[in-house]
């Protein structure tokens, strides 16, 4: 309802202004290819990137300084906190990063934010840049066609580089044009009054352009031209910040528990910078002054942009001493009600936002559904931990309880494998080149530990009535077969869960079992051979147990080659590959 009324009162307010004041078309359409060049520049990074900010997100923001450090440089660099915040959220889905490590980049984010102020101060207010701006958007549109993603991505990046240079060009001839015909400061209101009226009018703004940056550029630019007084632009500001705030908040509605916790962790910091803003305004006014007279300073807007500093400086230094009692306070905040075992737990809408997260979110979720696979399976074929471990005698008669818990296992595996494949669906699209090759080769394993499910639930029919036969010659034959299995899920259970083994110790265990299985595979047809020369054995019986055995040892093969794909580092298999082959 709100929208309903809210858009067409904006529009009609704007059509006024443009229609009235020839100045106000410069100022607005100055303000829109602004926003349009924060939105060329957001996509941008996220073609060019190829993982570049994924990886720096990944490796460098395990401590406070790093990731403090890391958030200040991608969004400088970016400049746009908003594109931080979305890689952030996407990354927390997909467990990427821990929800104290989001918090450290969004802090050093929010000191990023900054640069945009000391750009425009010391660059776009002082030298025309819109004869920058010309050459940069040529040379965008020349790359923004190319087929190749990296160079439209860097296409994108000249484009909105060009497009903020044009856009703040545009609102500063508009703002000098409009000081001719209309003087806004003498709208401008001294005291109290004057520093919440523009506090108000700073956090609306800054909520419908739904930018800080271009808030921020807008209130500079229009402080420069006088415009706008000193006092009055830096309660705007503080408004912004609370403005975006919001922003911040409804963004956040559609995420995941960790997207709405760091959303509120934002929303903390950025209280807290308003309260700070507020309640030592006049204190912040004086040092400010104090230095602008040390170093001779007499630009107000330089002024503001210290202003800027310092307010997103003081406001990450409070929060810092209490980062670990908010983080604790946050995992306490926003869990689902209802959890159902079925959901994914690392993919949702909000890792779509990065190549990055979706690969690596799969391969946690198919993680989850090897290690369902190998309790499945033992449930499957009657194999007890106490077997595999402690070597006690086989039991011949399926429990009830384990009846239930294979029946569970299986419907668990089923929706998984349903909701990854799923899910796989909608991501496609958003794979980037670089992650391609590998997210195939998981949607094939997750594929593929299904099948292999389901043959041996076809299979262990086989296993049980030659177990149960009352030849005990066959019946020893079948349980080998399952011993077969034992031997391969003690060692597979044991590359997967031991911490202690590299990757190389890891490859050199799998050959070995592998070769192991060749052995008792030849063992096991020497056996039968002998059986069958010994008529213990027919030639049907015969056949069949060599057949049975053979597939047997085939589906180790298989869960060898799965167990290699998710646990082993591509890289290592690669190089293991070329080394067989020559």
């Amino acid at each position: 309802m709100i929208k309903k009324v809210l858009f067409p009162l904006l529009f009609l307010v704007l059509a006024y202004f443009v229609l009235s004041y020839e100045s106000a078309k410069e100022i607005i359409a100055g303000i829109a290819i602004f926003l349009v060049g924060m939105y060329f520049m957001e996509d941008g990074f996220k073609l060019f990137s190829g993982g570049f900010l994924e990886k720096i997100l990944e490796r460098f923001t395990n401590t406070l300084p790093k990731g403090i450090l890391n958030g200040f440089l991608i969004t400088s660099v970016v400049q746009s906190s908003s594109l931080t915040s979305v890689i952030l959220i996407s990354f927390l889905g997909a467990s990427l990063i821990a929800l104290e490590s989001a918090i450290y980049v969004l802090l050093g984010s929010s000191l990023g934010s900054s640069t945009t102020a000391w750009i425009i101060a010391l660059f776009g207010l002082k030298i025309k840049i819109s004869h920058y701006a010309m050459p940069i958007i040529a040379f965008g549109i020349f790359f923004r066609f190319s087929k190749n993603q990296k160079q439209k991505g860097f296409g994108n990046i000249l484009l909105g580089l060009g497009f903020i240079f044009l856009g703040i060009s545009y609102m500063v001839v508009g703002f000098e044009e409009l000081k001719e015909s209309v003087d806004l400061s003498v709208y401008s209101l001294d005291g109290f009054l004057g520093l919440f009226i523009f506090f108000i009018i700073g956090a609306f703004m800054t909520f419908i352009v739904q930018s800080s940056s271009a808030s921020t550029a807008i209130i500079l630019v229009a402080l420069s031209s006088g415009q706008l007084l000193y006092f009055n632009a830096i309660a705007a500001v503080i408004g912004g910040k609370i403005g975006s705030t919001t922003t911040t908040i409804l963004g956040s509605l559609n995420s995941n528990s960790n997207g709405k916790r760091l959303a509120f962790s934002q929303f903390i910091l950025n209280l807290i910078a308003t309260l700070f803003g507020i309640i030592f305004f006049y204190p912040i006014i004086y040092f400010i002054d104090f230095i602008s007279n040390y170093f001779s300073i007499e630009s107000d807007v330089i002024k503001l942009t210290i202003f800027v500093t310092i307010f997103n400086l003081s406001a990450v230094l409070i929060v810092i001493p209490l980062l670990p009692k908010i983080v604790e306070r946050l995992k306490k905040m926003f869990i689902p009600k209802v959890k159902s075992w079925s959901k994914l737990e690392f993919l949702d809408s909000e890792s779509l936002e990065s190549s990055k997260s979706i690969v690596v979110g799969l391969k946690k979720e198919n993680i989850i559904l090897y290690n369902k696979l190998i309790k499945a399976i033992k449930h499957q074929l009657l194999i007890n931990d106490e077997d595999i471990y402690w070597n006690k005698k086989h039991k011949d008669k399926k429990s009830p309880q384990n009846s239930k818990i294979d029946k569970i296992y299986k419907e668990k595996i089923k929706k998984l494998h349903d909701e990854i494949l799923d899910f796989i669906s909608f991501a496609n699209k958003n794979i980037n080149e670089n992650d391609l090759k590998t997210f195939d080769s998981q949607k094939l394993l997750t594929k593929d530990m299904y099948k292999i499910l389901k043959k041996i639930k076809t299979f262990h029919k086989n296993i049980n009535v030659g177990v149960d036969s009352r030849n005990p010659n066959i019946s020893k034959e079948y349980i080998f077969i399952k011993e077969l299995f034992m031997i391969c899920i003690k060692e597979l259970e044991n590359i997967s869960q031991n911490m202690t083994i590299d990757d190389i110790d890891k490859i050199y265990k799998t050959k070995t079992l592998q070769q192991k299985l060749n052995s008792l595979d030849s063992l096991s047809t020497k056996r039968v051979d002998e059986l069958f020369a010994q008529k213990r054995l027919d030639s049907i019986e015969t056949t069949k147990i060599i057949r049975d055995v053979s597939f047997a040892i085939l589906l180790c093969q298989s869960l060898i080659n799965i167990t290699t794909t998710i646990f082993i580092e591509d890289s290592l298999l690669l190089d293991e590959d070329e080394e067989d082959e020559n």
